[in-house]
């Protein structure tokens, strides 16, 4: 039977819109000078370079629900084909492009229809996405990746998260976060959170008797 653990408080939107918002800002000056060959780098995302990435940020929070609704019918019920559409609508004509308008989106509330928490997730996973590939490294606020775990660790609804860590005990060494029973895998919170959401690269950070399991069901889709 697998033990409750205690959530940590679930912080206000109005708190969560700023750590999106302190995550885009930080993202967007991380890639200020890039030169051509980086932004074209491939990034964690399958099949996708960081310049790509960074318009599928864009592309989140420039579209409401009902946008998505229209775009999601317009696509037939694609969903890939709608985050490909949006996507490259917010590549521009080249990287500068792509960045002004990735900063434009910084402040943005606009989302579709999910929690505002799965909106700071995008921020930090797709971050780590094209942060990783490019060596750049960011030491993120423990408040803001527990707030990311906590999330991902009830929910496959934007990607199985969930589901992956089903009778895993997964523990942070670097904060409060912690869930489920079974084998451990304990490691940063972050490097949590980027196993969890499907980065198997990332379980050569985590220790414990579990990390196989995890490491196998995070190159499952």
């Amino acid at each position: 039977m697998s033990r409750s653990v205690p959530a940590a408080r679930r912080p206000r939107d109005t708190e969560v819109w700023g750590l999106v918002h302190a995550e885009r800002a930080a993202l967007a000056d991380d890639l200020r000078e890039l030169t051509d060959d980086q932004w074209a780098t491939p990034s964690l995302c399958d099949g996708l370079t960081v310049r790509e990435v960074l318009a599928h940020l864009t592309a989140g929070a420039s579209l409401d629900t009902v946008r998505w609704l229209a775009g999601v019918v317009r696509c037939r019920f694609d969903f890939d084909r709608q985050v490909a559409l949006r996507l490259a609508q917010q590549l521009g004509a080249g990287p500068v492009e792509t960045l002004g308008r990735f900063r434009q989106a910084v402040p943005s509330t606009t989302k579709p229809p999910l929690p505002v928490v799965a909106m700071l997730g995008e921020a930090v996973v797709h971050g780590e996405d094209i942060r990783r590939p490019l060596g750049i490294r960011r030491a993120y606020p423990v408040e803001t990746v527990t707030a990311v775990a906590e999330y991902y660790r009830g929910t496959d609804l934007v990607v199985v998260a969930k589901g992956r860590i089903g009778g895993l005990r997964l523990a942070a060494d670097d904060g409060p976060f912690a869930t489920g029973d079974g084998p451990l895998v304990t490691g940063t919170t972050l490097a949590l959170v980027m196993a969890m959401t499907g980065r198997a690269a990332c379980c050569d950070e985590l220790d414990g008797d579990g990390v196989g399991t995890l490491r196998r069901r995070a190159g499952m889709r």
